[in-house]
């Protein structure tokens, strides 16, 4: 299985190094609103990719590739569980993490980036254990 997790990885990196820069910045300061940006921009691409690795990753679990390629973010998720490449506590936080993400997606002023920065330090936590199982199941 070929499967590129670069990319991903870099990015969870990225909002990791960002995350810790917001917290070292005063809100009042331009430099808390660029981190608190670039927070918000990986947490949409994390998610973005985390969807389509694991479809890479379901692929091989499928009679075709065409019903892989149906799944919807949740689908992929719920599979990931019945496939031990998540737990079962770990996909409930991603559904939340992108329900949290639809139920804003209009609304990305100020109010939903500090909801959001929240739980990002857990998100981190989460992005990392999915790239290692993704990696995991490549190896196998």
């Amino acid at each position: 299985m070929n499967i590129d997790t670069t990319y991903f990885y870099r990015c969870i990196v990225t909002l990791e190094k960002a995350l810790e820069l917001l917290h070292e910045s005063k809100p009042d300061d331009i430099l808390y609103d660029i981190y608190r940006s670039t927070c918000i921009k990986e947490l949409e691409i994390i998610l973005e990719q985390s969807g389509k690795l694991l479809r890479k990753t379901l692929k091989p679990y499928f009679h075709s590739s065409a019903a892989a390629d149906k799944l919807v973010f949740k689908d992929l998720f719920r599979n990931a569980v019945l496939h031990s490449i998540i737990t079962g506590d770990e996909c409930e936080r991603w559904l939340q993490y992108r329900d949290n993400r639809n139920s804003t997606a209009h609304n990305y002023g100020v109010a939903f980036a500090e909801k959001t920065l929240i739980f990002l330090p857990q998100f981190i936590i989460d992005a990392r254990r999915l790239c290692e199982s993704i990696n995991q199941q490549k190896s196998e």
